[in-house]
């Protein structure tokens, strides 16, 4: 029944915005991503696997400004945030039981949405999507890959993630994902916190 972190979102104002961030706070260039056309956005993204993080990547994403509207919010809250810094909106975690881990938290009072199906190229992934495009409480989207994942072909970016903690999460729904090597903090509020080993030293990021 657990669930692994599969990879961390940082939205932006565009996506020029985004890599400049990504140089100036991690000291490297993201690579080419890809269109959600489901959600009228695109991104960029950069390997972050390590021993304690497997097949972890970080997304840089943005509303695409040549995209037609999708006719629903977006996802990771994009059409709600405020302009500014980019910053960490979400965790998502990778299940291999997408089903089983929906309706156990549904048991517990929570609604993590449908599962849609998405694809690009030969990637082909399901992912539980609210209709207001946000987790509820400071948890993590649900994700389950098909053949491939993305961080199996994305080059060596000299980063890696080597820690994550996750604050003010109700004991009932963290054992529900059982996320691997993921610490547990109590606190008043849903916040997390990761640590990125890369050029420019050892980086924290937070959601707070």
């Amino acid at each position: 029944m657990s669930t692994e972190v599969d990879h961390i979102v940082v939205a932006a104002d565009s996506l020029e915005q985004g890599e400049d961030w990504c140089r100036r706070v991690l000291g490297v260039a993201p690579v080419a991503g890809g269109r959600h056309a489901l959600m009228g956005t695109h991104n960029r993204l950069l390997q972050l696997s390590s021993p304690a993080f497997p097949q972890a990547y970080l997304e840089l994403i943005a509303i695409d400004p040549e995209a037609a509207p999708p006719g629903r919010q977006r996802w990771f809250g994009l059409d709600s945030r405020p302009r500014g810094e980019p910053s960490l909106v979400q965790v998502v975690a990778r299940s291999r039981m997408l089903d089983m881990h929906r309706f156990g938290l549904i048991h517990k009072g929570i609604d993590p949405g449908l599962p849609v199906a998405l694809s690009r190229g030969d990637l082909h992934w399901q992912m539980l999507l609210r209709t207001d495009g946000q987790m509820p409480g400071g948890l993590p989207m649900l994700i389950q890959w098909g053949e491939h994942h993305p961080a199996d072909r994305l080059p060596a970016s000299g980063c890696a993630l080597t820690g994550v903690n996750w604050s003010g999460v109700p004991d009932a729904h963290a054992k529900v994902l059982g996320l691997r090597g993921v610490a547990l903090n109590s606190g008043a509020d849903a916040c997390w916190t990761l640590t990125v080993q890369c050029p420019k030293g050892m980086v924290t990021l937070s959601s707070r």
